[in-house]
């Protein structure tokens, strides 16, 4: 056997070595994590009951959104829309008799019921409101979540409902957690509309695999970069969204509206330094709002008049 013939088959073997023994059980380890977070595996998971019925805060928020529904009930109307890749998705039109609107779109694991908690200073800067089932969530069909790709084509074709049907001539996004991925991954998009004139996002993260990265962290992974990398992976390999490729540290420089960012200091999922670091990054008119307390998503809990007034202002400011 010639000597380059043996340099191959050892340079194979040590390949095909490291794969079996290094990446291959790593890899296995990351499909369950993704299967386990980010498919729906029946219609009770991600459905419209409280996600988190052992946090208290979580209780009280899903409370006061229930109420809050209840209280303007008169005002919603059932709807729907068909995703660019067939998906039947539902949601709950508020009309107040305005001609804007704002879309709260939540993160994983939410129902429209949830995202009636944000709702109340939008009503009162004198916005209609739109609340979505996500794909693979609440009464919207699907089983993959994406973590914002997917779900902002979808966002735009919310978008152009609440513009179409109900005749809204402005458009405001508002998003949460990979909410926020979302709507900055539509309000970037080269589709959306004119019409949507800017957004407010609650604890962005710098991308996927970094929050994804710190939930492993807090739950004591071994090489939770790693891990999270390979979750990315199986994103791609079950959905063909890339994640590495589409986040918002990428895509808030392309913004050209105006964003307000809202976060936390005591926010362990979607770093404070990530947050200061995009907006650092975003060239268009912002505005940086900093509350000392509050969980991920848990900011408007503790700091009701706050929150809602940061929004309020935010709006009245820009006349939007």
């Amino acid at each position: 056997m010639e000597p380059w013939m043996i340099v191959l088959i050892v340079i194979a073997s040590i390949i095909l070595f490291l794969f079996l023994f290094g990446i291959l059980p790593f890899y296995i380890i990351a499909e369950k994590v993704y299967r386990k977070q980010l498919i729906r595996r029946n219609k009770e998971m991600w459905g419209r009951a409280c996600s988190a019925p052992d946090n208290v805060e979580q209780v009280q928020m899903y409370e006061i959104g229930e109420a809050w529904g209840e209280e303007n009930k008169e005002y919603g109307v059932d709807c729907e829309i068909t995703s660019y890749d067939g998906l039947h998705l539902v949601g709950r039109y508020f009309d107040f008799g305005n001609k804007k609107c704002a879309i709260i779109h939540q993160g994983r694991t939410e129902s429209l019921l949830y995202t009636y908690y944000f709702a109340k200073p939008y009503k009162e800067a004198g916005y209609n409101i739109l609340v979505i089932d996500p794909r693979a969530h609440g009464l919207s069909d699907g089983k993959h979540s994406t973590a914002g790709i997917k779900e902002a084509k979808d966002l735009l074709r919310w978008t152009r409902l609440v513009h179409d049907k109900f005749h809204n001539e402005e458009v405001f996004y508002h998003g949460i957690c990979i909410g926020s991925a979302t709507c900055l991954n539509a309000i970037t998009s080269k589709d959306c509309p004119s019409y949507v004139t800017g957004l407010c996002v609650d604890g962005m993260f710098k991308s996927f695999h970094a929050t994804m990265k710190t939930h492993m962290i807090a739950e004591g992974a071994p090489v939770a970069s790693f891990l999270a990398y390979l979750v990315m992976l199986a994103i791609f390999f079950h959905t063909g969204s890339n994640q590495l490729r589409i986040k918002p540290e990428r895509q808030i420089k392309k913004l050209t509206k105006p964003i307000l960012m809202i976060h936390s200091k005591e926010d362990i999922f979607s770093l404070p330094k990530y947050a200061t670091y995009l907006y650092n990054l975003c060239k268009s008119d912002k505005k940086f709002v900093w509350f000392d307390k509050g969980a991920h998503s848990h900011i408007r809990i503790n700091n009701q008049e706050e929150y809602d007034n940061a929004i309020k202002t935010f709006l009245k400011e820009r006349n939007l």
